[in-house]
């Protein structure tokens, strides 16, 4: 329960479904904020007490479980690393993998517990012959499916989302109302949780050091220089401070981020056009495709709040290489490329490099 209307509502409709629930908050920092300041971040100390009110109200046992220290090791240095190496990573994604649906679920299990059940807009399906599988929302505008699809074929065995068949996040809000939940306006969270002033170049400078270095063209041209690689991302077109224009008069994006030699490399929109993904940190959550080898129709995802777009995938020398039918704009190494089937989810992969449409 982290505080907010979703998990609350989950919980009591889990309840009313006859299961035996308790009511678990995850304490992710050893310094949490005091207080919320409007929708940023989460897991303050104001969350776990919202998570305890709405427990009460439900009348089921309420307890604050300390993974701070994991959640350091696996979401907030992972994401300083991959910055450090250049790439774009989600924080969300891996607490789900790492925190949510690993250490959580493994004490859980420990505890005699069958399931963590959470408050995400997604639905469990199961097929014909028993398997699991991980699919949309009923509400698209909502839907959460993309930020766990890292989950495997036994992690989803031990899950549950009650929320997932809930045509909007106003009905839940109205339920939680009804229900007599404080946080029943409470407004979503969102940023990183543990970056809750928005400003993530700023931490990332203090934790990863600012060293001038070079911004280059397609060409190797030096145009200008920065105060630390770390703070760019791929797609990025404010904050280059190149101070002159392009020679055809057009914005100037960020196409490849250099860590090894602090070089930040620069130019047109067009050639943020990808032709290709591909990652060998692959998943599949539920049932693996019969013979991955051989391509296959999909549509892909690379934001939490991005459309699918059709493609064509292939696992090709130990990699998920993934091929959309246009162009994807603005893909960065270290996002993570989600597969549908329809709205199934089938898996996922960490993009380890991509593959320009419109070459240098």
């Amino acid at each position: 329960m982290s505080g907010g209307v979703d998990s609350a509502v989950a919980a009591a409709r889990a309840v009313e479904a006859g299961h035996d629930v308790v009511g678990v908050h995850l304490a992710l920092s050893r310094m949490p904020g005091t207080l919320r300041t409007g929708s940023r971040g989460c897991c303050t100390i104001e969350d776990s007490m919202d998570a305890q009110r709405a427990a009460n109200l439900i009348g089921i046992p309420y307890y604050v479980w300390d993974f701070s220290e994991r959640f350091k090791l696996d979401v907030v240095d992972d994401f300083i690393a991959e910055y450090s190496a250049g790439r774009t990573p989600n924080p969300c994604m891996r607490c789900n993998e790492k925190i949510k649906f690993a250490a959580l679920l493994e004490k859980a299990l420990d505890l005699g517990f069958d399931a963590v059940c959470t408050g995400h807009y997604a639905s469990i399906v199961t097929d014909d012959d028993g398997n699991r599988e991980l699919h949309r929302a009923s509400a698209w505008a909502k839907d959460q499916s993309y930020v766990l699809g890292v989950l495997t074929a036994e992690q989803l065995a031990h899950a549950m989302f009650p929320l997932g068949a809930t045509p909007s996040k106003a009905e839940v809000r109205a339920e939680a109302a009804a229900r007599g939940f404080s946080v029943a306006n409470k407004p979503d969270s969102h940023d990183i949780c543990f970056i809750p002033d928005g400003d993530t170049r700023g931490w990332l400078a203090e934790r990863v050091g600012a060293e001038i270095g070079d911004i280059l063209d397609r060409a190797g041209n030096r145009l200008g220089s920065h105060e630390g690689a770390h703070a760019f991302t791929v797609g990025q077109r404010k904050g280059l401070n190149i101070g002159f224009p392009a020679d055809d008069g057009k914005p100037r994006f960020v196409l490849e981020v250099r860590p090894k030699d602090n070089t930040v490399v620069v130019g047109p929109k067009e050639a943020l056009d990808i032709a290709e993904i591909a990652g060998s940190r692959f998943t599949w959550a539920g049932r693996a495709p019969e013979d991955p080898a051989t391509p296959f129709a999909c549509e892909v995802q690379i934001r939490a709040h991005a459309d699918p777009v059709p493609a064509v995938a292939v696992v090709r020398d130990g990699e998920l290489v993934v091929r959309p039918d246009e162009p994807l704009n603005g893909v960065a190494p270290g996002q993570t490329a989600v597969v549908y089937v329809g709205t199934r989810v089938l898996g996922q992969a960490t993009i380890d490099r991509t593959t320009s449409a419109v070459p240098a």
